[in-house]
């Protein structure tokens, strides 16, 4: 085994745990060999694994986001200007909270305080697609091809999704008290070194206390996939066979509400049954950038039209990007 597959396997992928629940259930009697054994061992070791992986995770982005508070995140993007706007505000997005609800006020909070729309935009759809524990958790799960191409592909959409917005003038389709809101400008308070970490542990917290619930449910629902849903119904909707899958998975995911912590368990058993990987990425990509509750969190910001072309743009980009995924699978696999 290389240093990169035992990183990927051992280290990401935490496989000794798989291994130890399994012998733990076999010596309690569970046949891990059989669909309920396996689907117990499928659930714990997955609960745990990412679990963990969060934790560590937002534990790091958490320290590095507090040096990016709203007001320093608005100076480092008011530098700048064109495309070369976008490009730093999606980058800035992938130290930001996990899911798109999160992100929302904070697209408030930098809309208000004057940036460009289109650099506004191109953070919004950053921060909830592409951050430094999806590209951690991919890594664990598919391998890092597919993990360093998904953050790439993310970032693509999420310039090319505000660049496009900005070319289309349509600051008035901001509702108006965000348009005239105000904007504090006070220094960032300097934290200690000790207020981090503590700040860190505490969105450790209050982060693994919100998404637990979604991680069970989507850990339970991957258990199901992998061991009683057969295989052939599987590769029959989402497989090479049904040119349509991409779409049919975009629209799947967009109702869901979840992080891609909580709906990688349902990615990988889909995978495992014989989807295709553009399949997969398709469907969490609608889940983490288009889920019904941030839809309708978004349309308290902006108008209907802007809404609108928001998920069209998002939406036929996730689409371009599974046929895309689909076409160089066997490559990056």
């Amino acid at each position: 085994m290389g240093v990169l597959d035992f990183i990927q396997d051992e280290i990401l992928g935490m496989k000794w745990l798989g291994r130890l629940i399994g012998s733990l259930l076999n010596a309690c009697g569970l046949d891990t060999g059989k669909r309920l054994g396996a689907g117990v061992q499928f659930f714990i070791y997955d609960v745990i694994k990412i679990m963990v992986l969060l934790g560590v995770m937002i534990f790091i982005i958490s320290y590095v986001q507090s040096y990016f508070p709203p007001e320093r995140t608005k100076k480092i993007l008011g530098r700048f200007h064109g495309i070369g706007a976008n490009c730093i505000a999606a980058l800035l997005g992938t130290v930001t909270p996990f899911c798109s609800c999160s992100s929302i006020p904070l697209f408030m909070g930098f809309t208000s305080a004057g940036l460009p729309l289109g650099v506004t935009f191109s953070f919004l759809i950053s921060s909830p697609m592409v951050d430094l524990g999806s590209l951690v958790l991919l890594m664990s799960i598919f391998g890092w091809k597919v993990a360093v191409a998904y953050v790439i592909v993310g970032l693509v959409i999420a310039v090319a999704g505000g660049t496009l917005i900005e070319k289309m003038h349509l600051e008035d389709q901001v509702e108006e008290f965000i348009r005239n809101g105000k904007s504090i400008d006070t220094p960032p308070n300097e934290l200690t070194r000790r207020d981090r970490l503590i700040y860190s542990w505490e969105q450790v917290t209050g982060t693994v206390k919100k998404v637990l619930p979604y991680v069970l449910v989507g850990v339970g629902i991957g258990a199901v996939i992998h061991n009683w849903i057969p295989k052939e119904w599987i590769v029959k909707v989402l497989g090479s066979g049904n040119p349509f899958g991409v779409i049919i998975a975009t629209i799947c995911g967009i109702p869901m509400y979840s992080d891609i912590f909580g709906c990688i368990s349902i990615a990988e058993a889909l995978l495992a049954k014989g989807a295709k990987l553009g399949v997969v990425l398709a469907f969490m990509m609608g889940v983490i950038t288009l889920s019904l509750p941030s839809m309708i969190m978004l349309k308290k910001a902006v108008k209907a039209k802007l809404l609108g072309i928001f998920i069209a743009i998002c939406t036929a980009g996730i689409i371009i990007v599974g046929y895309f995924f689909n076409a160089i699978e066997k490559y990056i696999i």
